[in-house]
């Protein structure tokens, strides 16, 4: 192999290398921000949940008292 044929190979390689550089940063920043969605979105089900569990309490004791003012006419 000629000089010229090992040069064009490296700057191919380093090429290459670049692209996959390049890729994997922006693949790193993509998960980055997936979780910090993720984080966002576990959060707000949290608290939905929280809701929903006092909304149904609520329910209960408001079927409670309407049971017993039945009861008491």
């Amino acid at each position: 192999m000629d000089r010229p044929d090992v040069i064009a190979q490296l700057r191919a390689l380093t090429g290459r290398i670049d692209a996959l550089v390049e890729r994997a940063q922006k693949l790193s920043d993509e998960n980055r921000s997936l979780r910090q969605q993720h984080e966002q979105i576990a959060g707000e089900r949290s608290q939905l949940l929280a809701k929903n569990e006092q909304a149904r309490s609520r329910v209960e004791a408001m079927i409670a008292r309407l049971k017993s003012l039945e009861q008491h006419t």
